[in-house]
């Protein structure tokens, strides 16, 4: 992070910190605990959309993918932002970002204005995320800084695994509208206590915003999110699905040689020569891939093929939150990094993952599937996410120089709502691809098939063909995260032993 004028600087105690750090604490954590809870929250109101709405399945991946992949093309970007034009404005700037297009969320009334507005929404989250951790940076003394540290993230995965169980709360009382509208005076109480609380830093000598890194990347990985959406629906070789995806490896392709020239890079590329850095990276992506994909899987599952409730839905979900919570606020997970190591800890935290997902496959998945396999899962997940989570996070910010913290926090930040973007897509595609290789139905979506279908008989075929097609793509998910750690670990290893060379040279 760099370092702020001496004007800027807020006041500080004895110690260093500010006087009123905690409180400011409540309130960002707050203010991220909405931003993240709407990368999951909109889960549980699926059915609902699907019937109120019309959805298709295609449009419900639209509405989730709208919003992490419009974040994630612009954190770096609001991140320099904020460091060159004031941290505590553009926090401001974010949270009323967010309100609005909360507001028009909960009063959308087609499929089109609800993507719409869950973009607007990714907006002003980009600006909320990118500034929070950079506040913490700000107001905590180094004696405080990693337990200020350690309660971040602790909000962080709770937004992003209690998103389900808060969701059935409000859709057990209301409408689909209101998981949106719940923003509002949050939002409005977060915007106040920044103006009277946040102290103001920035970096008069900041970088510039890559506006067009931004645009590149944006583009780039929506057009290729929307290839892998729409394959099973055209057909993986044909040209809505091809041309699309050459235009996301292209447009990527650019965005990497734009960042290699320009003086202001949104992603410096050379950061990619760490093996350390590469390492954390692709676990924290995969991580992220086999979570946001299987919580998008889980909540179709508990609701459609075993008929729970929302709110009944959300509280099955509930014990990887809780798992989550748990270990970090009692400190297990770092404990266990500093003891076994990083490598060893992301290995083992995503071996976790992936027995949680091939429980859930395989002893909680089919229409005749137990509760205990998928309560299994759900521990087994959240133990290997709070295992390697904070192990990855270390080996980023600390693969890169100190001065670079708040870009290293960025990328962390956009590759994981791009992981949790790309789960959703390449989960729900390969159930959709499942699901229509086993019956022959026109319907886009499993309640318009179930409502088209002639006899009981059918209904049951369809239900067991779409519950195939859950499992399959949680065992997708499962290989991917365990390939992802093998690998993680390996590189981290290698990294390591290059370090104690030079230091021993």
């Amino acid at each position: 992070m760099t370092a702020t004028t001496a004007a800027s600087s807020p006041t500080t105690t004895t110690t260093g910190g500010h006087p009123q750090r905690w409180l400011i604490l409540g309130v960002i954590c707050l203010a991220q605990l909405t931003v993240l809870l709407d990368n999951t929250v909109l889960s549980v109101a699926i059915p609902s959309l699907t019937s109120e709405l019309h959805a298709s399945t295609t449009d419900i991946q639209w509405m989730i993918n709208a919003y992490s992949l419009v974040q994630s093309g612009l954190l770096l970007t609001a991140g320099n932002a904020a460091d060159r034009y004031g941290r505590k404005k553009l926090l401001a700037v974010g949270l009323a970002l967010f309100g609005l297009g909360s507001l028009a969320a909960g009063l959308a009334g087609s499929t089109e204005q609800l993507i719409a507005a869950r973009a607007g929404m990714g907006v002003g989250g980009a600006l909320l995320m990118t500034t929070t951790l950079a506040v913490v940076m700000q107001i905590f003394d180094d004696s405080e800084r990693v337990k200020a540290i350690a309660l971040w993230s602790t909000v962080s995965s709770l937004g992003f695994a209690g998103g389900p169980l808060i969701g059935g709360v409000i859709l057990n009382h209301f409408w689909w509208g209101m998981i949106f509208l719940v923003n509002i005076p949050v939002a409005l109480i977060g915007l106040i206590a920044v103006l009277k609380l946040v102290p103001e830093s920035k970096n008069p000598q900041g970088e510039r915003p890559d506006l067009l890194g931004a645009l590149l990347s944006t583009i780039g990985m929506t057009a290729v999110v929307y290839a892998i959406i729409t394959g099973p629906e055209h057909g993986w070789t044909s040209a809505e699905v091809l041309l699309p995806a050459a235009v996301g490896a292209a447009v990527l392709g650019a965005f990497a040689l734009w960042e290699l020239r320009t003086p202001y890079p949104m992603l410096d590329m050379h950061f990619f020569r760490n093996q350390k850095f590469i390492g954390a990276i692709g676990g924290s992506l995969l991580v992220v891939f086999g979570m946001g994909g299987s919580l998008f899987l889980l909540t179709q599952h508990l609701q459609f093929v075993l008929g729970y409730e929302p709110l009944e839905a959300g509280l099955r979900m509930a014990p990887l939150a809780l798992t989550i919570v748990g270990l970090n606020l009692t400190g297990l997970g770092p404990k266990l990094v500093m003891r076994i190591g990083t490598p060893i800890a992301v290995l083992t935290g995503m071996t976790l993952v992936s027995g949680g997902l091939t429980s859930i496959a395989v002893l909680g998945g089919g229409t005749d599937g137990s509760y205990w396999g998928m309560l299994l899962g759900l521990v087994l997940m959240g133990a290997g996410i709070a295992l390697s989570s904070p192990a990855m996070a270390n080996a980023i910010m600390s693969a890169i120089p100190p001065e670079k913290a708040g870009v290293g926090a960025g990328i962390n930040g956009t590759l994981a709502e791009f992981g949790n973007g790309l789960g959703v897509a390449v989960l729900g595609a390969v159930l959709n691809a499942r699901f229509a290789a086993l019956v022959a139905v026109t319907a886009t979506s499993l309640p318009a098939a179930l409502a088209a279908a002639g006899n009981d008989a059918e209904r049951a075929e369809i239900s067991d063909a779409f519950a195939s097609g859950l499992q399959t793509s949680q065992l997708v998910g499962a290989a991917a995260v365990f390939a992802g750690g093998l690998v993680a670990a390996a590189l981290l290893r290698r990294a390591e032993r290059y370090e104690k060379g030079d230091a021993a040279a």
